[in-house]
């Protein structure tokens, strides 16, 4: 019995850590919702913002850019993090090297914003100016890409860890080659851990703002090609509030963000889970 009520407090502990971290996602989920969603329309989504900025106006091409440079630092990151896992798992041991590259990706991954934006700055829209056009889409993605891919890559390492050993060892025995095992078997059975990092990356990239403030230009037109500079939502709802004070539009863009981020991940949810049923048979 006392050893019973010595684990009721740190039980007790436990889940009210937990009750308290859901009920503070859902006080602030419920407030930019109840003051964003009032605000949503057709309009809202397929017009353009003003030329100031002003109340009253869309936000199709702070979208268009959320999407475009959400898309290029995941085309970036997902083969530089999936194959960086690969090689980690299967085709190294615990040497040297190895240590450095997690070691490396860690560091990476707690790097503050707002240095990899100055990175960013420096490096893609200053030096590589004639390749990516200054302040651009192109330069920010790749800037966001260097974010995505420590989560990324630690992420589908793990899930490549958990494959049991010994479906590489059926497949070895039948004659597969290495490569064949790892893209028959072993990648198909990580799939659903590889596609949450690469989720949780791009949870990050279309969160990300300092960095954005760095790299994307700001403009409020819609692009036309990744060298364009661009607002994408987070840099909007940025630049309104500190410039303009317009809080009605910045409520109902933070709304759509939500709303855009909560439908990616159930929708992958959902389609990991039926995709691991699938291949359980079940």
């Amino acid at each position: 019995m006392a050893a019973k009520r010595r684990e009721m407090v740190p039980m007790g502990l436990l889940w009210g850590a937990g009750i308290a971290t859901i009920a503070i996602l859902i006080v602030i989920l419920a407030y930019i919702l109840a003051k964003g969603l009032p605000l949503i329309s057709w309009h809202f989504l397929t017009t353009n913002p003003g030329v100031r900025g002003q109340a009253g106006t869309g936000i199709y091409s702070t979208i268009v850019a959320t999407v475009a440079v959400t898309g290029v630092a995941l085309l970036v990151a997902a083969p530089l993090s999936v194959g960086g896992a690969i090689y980690l798992n299967e085709y190294t041991r615990e040497n040297l090297l190895r240590k450095v590259i997690r070691q490396a990706a860690e560091v990476l991954a707690g790097m503050p914003s707002i240095i990899i934006g100055l990175f960013g700055f420096l490096f893609f829209v200053i030096y590589l100016l004639p390749y990516t056009g200054g302040w651009s889409v192109l330069s920010a993605g790749l800037t966001l890409a260097f974010m995505v891919l420590p989560i990324s890559l630690r992420i589908s390492e793990e899930a490549l860890r958990a494959v049991p050993g010994e479906l590489r060892e059926g497949s070895l025995g039948l004659g597969a080659t290495k490569w064949q095992s790892i893209t028959t078997v072993v990648l198909p059975t990580a799939l659903p851990g590889i596609i949450t990092g690469l989720i949780l990356g791009m949870g990050r990239a279309i969160g990300e703002t300092a960095a954005i403030l760095l790299t994307a230009g700001g403009a409020l037109g819609v692009i036309h090609s990744l060298r364009d500079p661009a607002s994408p939502m987070t840099l909007y709802i940025y630049n309104i509030l500190t410039e303009y004070n317009d809080t009605s539009a910045a409520y109902g863009t933070a709304a759509v963000l939500i709303i855009a981020i909560l439908a990616i991940t159930f929708i992958t949810d959902w389609l990991m889970n039926s995709y691991t049923k699938k291949l359980q048979g079940l």
